[in-house]
């Protein structure tokens, strides 16, 4: 048994199926994988931005009350 893919519920044998087929396959392999790459990229991006605020903010704060807060 070969390897299968599922589209709208439906498996289809990649054996049986055209080269032409077979390459969209491997095209929608490479594309849902860069996604998920992209996706996980956002998120560390989010989380780098939300640091850099509340470090700006911290720096604003330390600033107008004439306080130093450490990062300890």
């Amino acid at each position: 048994m070969g390897k299968k893919i599922r589209i709208d519920d439906v498996d289809y044998d990649l054996d049986n199926l055209s080269d032409k087929a077979n390459a969209s396959v491997i095209y929608l392999e490479f594309i849902t994988t860069r996604l998920q790459e992209l996706k996980n990229m956002k998120a560390l991006l989010k989380r780098a931005r939300n640091s850099y605020i509340a470090s700006l903010k911290k720096e604003i704060i330390s600033d107008k009350a004439g306080l130093l807060f450490d990062d300890d």
